[in-house]
C-alpha cells in the first residue's frame, strides 16, 4: 500500500512513490505531463559552456538557475542529448528524440537531490522541444539550450523507517533536514530489507511508504514501514545446466550451507567459489519464491560452463637480459571434478649479454574443494635450468600443496616439496638435496591487480627446509608490501611505493641452496642496475671468492605516476637494495640504486610499460638500462 498527500495551495502530483511539484506546467503538443514546464522568465543563474565532441557544429548549453555546479553535473551526466552529441550522432531527428527524452531524466536527477517544484526548458534553435512532433524534425539542429529552474530544494521534516533489524546501517542523509531526495530514500528502504536479510529474514520487504509533502514549508515527511517476515535457513539447492560436470562435485565446489541460518553473504560466497573455479563462464543463483517447509529458504543454481582448454603467454625485453618469453596451456574440468591441468614454459636471457638462456617447464593439476570448499589441492612437477653469470644450476622439484581463498583479498597456501638441485659455481659443483614446506599469507587490498591506484598488498613468506647429505637446514623468511595512494577524484596523478625484507635463519650460506639466497639489482627490485647484479662474496673457489647471493636482503622502491591521457601515462621512479653475506641483516653488505623514467599505454589486458633506467648509487652497473613489459612493475 503507497500514499501519498499534498498540502498547502499547489498540491502535488504522485508517480508511484515518486513526488511531483504543481509548479511543473506542461504545454504544447506531446507535452509530456509534469515532466515538461516552460517559462518566459529571465534566468539569473549559471550560463553553461559548451560540451561534447571537438568540433561538432551543435552547440549545446546548460542554464542551471541558482546552481552551485554539482546539479549541473548531474543533469549533464542524465542528459540524453549530452551523450548523442559526444557520440556524435547529431541528426535533428537524433537531437529531437534525445531532447524529449530529457524531460524525464533531468525531471528524475532533480528528484534524487530534493527539487520538487522544477521548470524545464529544452529548446532547439529556439524552439520549445515538446512542441515539436516526433515525425516533423526539422531539417538540421544548429543549438540545444537546456535551462532549469529547479526551485526550492525540499528537506525532511521527519523521516522514519521501521522496524529495523540489529546492525542496519541506514544511509546517514535520511534524517529530518537533510534534503529530501527520491534517491536517499529509495536507499533508506534498501538498506532496511538489507538488514533484516542479513540476519536471517530471506522475505523481508517494504510494507508501506508515507510520503507527504507540503509546498508551503518545502518540506517532506517520509516514513517507510518494513514487514521482516519469517527468519529462515537454507533449505535445497536445485543444479541445473551443467554438462561434463560431476554434479556431486559441483555441490561440493559451491559449498551450499544447507541447514544454516539464511544469510545473503553465504550466497555470494558460492558464487565466489564457482568463478575461480575457471570452469563457468555464465554462474545464476536465484531464492526460489515462498517460503519452504520448515521456514526453509530453497536456491536455484544454474551454470553454463565454458570451454575447457585454454592458452596465453607473456614477454618481457629488456636490453641487457634479453627477451624473456612464458606460455602455457591449460585444460578446465579434466576429470569432470572442476580440475584444471596447467602446462608453462618459459625461456629468458635470450641474447642476454652476461648470461646463457634459462629454461623452466612444469606441469600442475589443482582440484577444487578438497578437504573444503574454499581449499583447492594441487600436486605439481618442475624442471629448470639456470645459466646466471656467476653459476648455473639445474633443479626439479616434486611436491603436493593446498590453497586456502577465504574471500576475495586473503590467500593462504601451503606445500610439501622434495627438491634436488646441481649448481656448477665457476667449475666447482655442489649437490642440493632438500625437502622444505613453503608457506604464504596474501593479503591484496589493491583496487586493480595490474594497475593499481589505491589500496595496499601485503604478503608473508616461511619456508622451512630439512637439508640432506650436505644441505644445511633452516628457514627462509621475506616479506613485502605495497602501497598505493591517488588525491582528488579525477585519478590522474598515483604514488606507489614497495617495501621487501628477507633473511635466512639456521643454515651455513655455503650449505644453503643457491636460488634460496637473496640477490638484488634487475626489473623486480632495483631498476637501472643489471640482473642480480649484488650478491656477497664468500665462499671460496678454485680461483678465489665466488659471487652468489646473500643471507639478508633489503629493497625498498618508489614510484610516482601520471595519466596524462585516457591511454598514455609517464612514471618516474626510484629503487634502492642492500645485500646482506650473514643472517639477520648481519655481515659484510652492499647496497646499490637506480632511477629512472617511463611510459605505460592502457591496454584490455593492463598497461604496457616502457622504462628506462640508470644507476644513482653502487658500483655493479653502469649504462641505461631499458625493460617492457605488460603490468606496472608492482
Amino acid at each position: 500500500m503507497k500514499r501519498v498527500v499534498a498540502t498547502g495551495a499547489t498540491g502535488a502530483l504522485m508517480m508511484g512513490a515518486v513526488l511531483v511539484g504543481s509548479g511543473l506546467v506542461g504545454s504544447g503538443p506531446g507535452k509530456g505531463g509534469a515532466a515538461l514546464a516552460q517559462s518566459s522568465s529571465p534566468f539569473s543563474g549559471i550560463s553553461g559552456w559548451f560540451d561534447g565532441e571537438p568540433g561538432s557544429p551543435l552547440e549545446l548549453k546548460f542554464d542551471i538557475e541558482g546552481d552551485d555546479g554539482s546539479l549541473e553535473r548531474s543533469i549533464r551526466a542524465a542528459s540524453l542529448v549530452q551523450g548523442a552529441r559526444a557520440e556524435g550522432r547529431i541528426t535533428a531527428q537524433d537531437i529531437l528524440a534525445a531532447a524529449r527524452g530529457d524531460y524525464a531524466r533531468i525531471l528524475g536527477t532533480l528528484y534524487d537531490s530534493g527539487y520538487y517544484d522544477a521548470v524545464i526548458n529544452i529548446t532547439l534553435d529556439g524552439i520549445e522541444a515538446a512542441q515539436i512532433a516526433p515525425l516533423d524534425a526539422p531539417g538540421a539542429v544548429q543549438s540545444v539550450t537546456i535551462a532549469v529552474q529547479p526551485g526550492p530544494q525540499f528537506r525532511f521534516s521527519r523521516a522514519d523507517i521501521a522496524p529495523v533489524a540489529p546492525g542496519t546501517e541506514l544511509p546517514s542523509d535520511y534524517r529530518q533536514g537533510e534534503p529530501a531526495g527520491t534517491g536517499v530514500m529509495k536507499s533508506a528502504a534498501v538498506a532496511g530489507v538489507d538488514g533484516w536479510r542479513n540476519v536471517g529474514h530471506a522475505k523481508a520487504d517494504v510494507a508501506s511508504t508515507d510520503i507527504i509533502a507540503d509546498h508551503r514549508s518545502d518540506t517532506v515527511d517520509s516514513r517507510v514501514v518494513l514487514a521482516p517476515g519469517p527468519a529462515l535457513t537454507f533449505g535445497q539447492l536445485t543444479i541445473r545446466g551443467y554438462e561434463r560436470m560431476d554434479p556431486r562435485r559441483l555441490r561440493k565446489m559451491a559449498g551450499f550451507p544447507e541447514g544454516e541460518r539464511f544469510d545473503p553473504e553465504k550466497i555470494e560466497d558460492m558464487r565466489k567459489r564457482l568463478r575461480r573455479s575457471g570452469v563457468f563462464s555464465a554462474i545464476t543463483i536465484t531464492e526460489t519464491d515462498g517460503v519452504g517447509p520448515g521456514n526453509t529458504q530453497d536456491v536455484d543454481l544454474l551454470v553454463i560452463e565454458q570451454k575447457t582448454r585454454r592458452i596465453g603467454g607473456g614477454f618481457e625485453l629488456s636490453n641487457e637480459n634479453g627477451l624473456a618469453l612464458t606460455g602455457y596451456w591449460m585444460h578446465r574440468n579434466l576429470l569432470g571434478g572442476g580440475e584444471r591441468l596447467r602446462f608453462d614454459a618459459a625461456i629468458s636471457d635470450i641474447g642476454a649479454e652476461t648470461s646463457g638462456e634459462d629454461y623452466s617447464a612444469g606441469v600442475r593439476l589443482d582440484r577444487p574443494a578438497t578437504l573444503h570448499p574454499d581449499v583447492t589441492g594441487y600436486l605439481l612437477f618442475q624442471v629448470a635450468r639456470t645459466r646466471d653469470e656467476d653459476y648455473d644450476l639445474d633443479s626439479a622439484t616434486v611436491g603436493l600443496g593446498f590453497t586456502y581463498l577465504p574471500s576475495d583479498w586473503l590467500t593462504a597456501d601451503i606445500a610439501l616439496l622434495y627438491n634436488a638441485q646441481r649448481v656448477n659455481d665457476e667449475g666447482e659443483k655442489t649437490d642440493f638435496r632438500f625437502v622444505s614446506l613453503p608457506m604464504s599469507v596474501t593479503w591484496d587490498r589493491r583496487d586493480d591487480q595490474t594497475d593499481p591506484t589505491r589500496g595496499y598488498w601485503l604478503s608473508g613468506n616461511l619456508t622451512p627446509f630439512l637439508g640432506m647429505d650436505d644441505t644445511d637446514s633452516g628457514a627462509r623468511v621475506l616479506g613485502e608490501g605495497r602501497a598505493y595512494f591517488t588525491p582528488g577524484t579525477e585519478g590522474r596523478l598515483t604514488f606507489a611505493g614497495r617495501a621487501r625484507l628477507g633473511t635466512i635463519l639456521g643454515a651455513d650460506l655455503a650449505q644453503t641452496p643457491r636460488d634460496y639466497l637473496f640477490y638484488s639489482g634487475g626489473g623486480g627490485s632495483v631498476r637501472g642496475q643489471p640482473y642480480e647484479s649484488l650478491g656477497v662474496e664468500v665462499i671460496r673457489g678454485p680461483e678465489g671468492l665466488i659471487k652468489t647471493g646473500g643471507m639478508s636482503v633489503a629493497n625498498m622502491s618508489a614510484e610516482v605516476r601520471y595519466q596524462l591521457r585516457e591511454k598514455i601515462g609517464l612514471a618516474v621512479f626510484a629503487d634502492w637494495g642492500q645485500v646482506w653475506a650473514e643472517d639477520g641483516f648481519g655481515g659484510d653488505s652492499g647496497s646499490h640504486s637506480g632511477a629512472g623514467i617511463g611510459v605505460r599505454y592502457k591496454t584490455p589486458i593492463g598497461p604496457l610499460r616502457f622504462d628506462l633506467a640508470g644507476p644513482t648509487s653502487g658500483d655493479t652497473g653502469s649504462g641505461v638500462q631499458a625493460y617492457l613489459g605488460l603490468g606496472q612493475a608492482f
